[in-house]
């Protein structure tokens, strides 16, 4: 897994924006396959259940909150499958967002979905114990999307002016993560060394932003975190 976090960039972070319209264009048959290995890869790393979904119009095309939220033509994604427990929404994050980073480099767009589809109208397999706990649209989409507004980097962390330049650069690349209704609701504190403490506010999706802005810490600061 770890390698392939290594070949993620902090350019494919600044590169990557939410899509929520898309082209009729089908994905290719390479790209899904591709794909469908990082998504095996990440199912085997954290005992998930992710499922690519593809050629699917009815997740989000029968779906009146896809429709308030501006989807249009979505008929790839991927549910985000795995256990009942406290720490799945964050680690789905986490690895949720390698596949997302690893899509952009293939030229494959991409949104975060909380509640904008149809959990009756999509299609996936759930086991006993497991749990539905998001999906992520994919596809071609009609533009790259555009920069969302973030806070300043002091505003996630009160120390960055005694911390190290790997720290800011950290800090930096978690705030140029997607998160939900783009809150950011996370903090950052430094330990020492390589160590970091992470926490949230309460809200919607707080576990899965933290996991996505953790992936983003450790590109943007090329270092092997110990998260507290």
């Amino acid at each position: 897994m770890q390698e392939l976090i290594k070949e993620i960039t902090l350019d494919t972070i600044k590169s990557r924006h939410s899509v929520r319209r898309y082209t009729e264009e089908p994905l290719s048959e390479e790209h899904n396959n591709i794909l469908k290995e990082i998504v095996d890869k990440c199912n085997a790393s954290g005992n998930f259940n992710m499922q690519l979904i593809t050629d699917e119009p009815n997740a989000f095309g029968k779906s009146f909150f896809a429709r308030y939220g501006k989807f249009y033509n979505v008929r790839n994604y991927i549910c985000l499958i795995g256990p009942k427990a406290k720490e799945t929404e964050e680690r789905l994050g986490y690895y949720g967002e390698i596949v997302v980073l690893k899509a952009q480099q293939l030229g494959i767009n991409s949104c975060w979905c909380g509640l904008s589809y149809s959990k009756s109208n999509a299609i996936f397999k759930i086991n006993d114990g497991e749990k539905l706990y998001a999906l992520i649209a994919l596809g071609y989409g009609e533009n790259q999307g555009v920069q969302h507004k973030s806070k300043s980097p002091d505003k996630i962390s009160s120390d960055i002016a005694s911390s190290p330049e790997w720290y800011l650069e950290g800090i930096e690349a978690a705030l140029l993560g997607p998160s939900a209704v783009n809150q950011q609701k996370f903090h950052f504190r430094y330990i020492n060394d390589n160590r970091v403490a992470v926490s949230t506010d309460w809200g919607f999706y707080n576990k899965t932003d933290i996991g996505i802005a953790k992936l983003h810490f450790e590109i943007g600061s090329q270092k092997e975190i110990s998260w507290i």
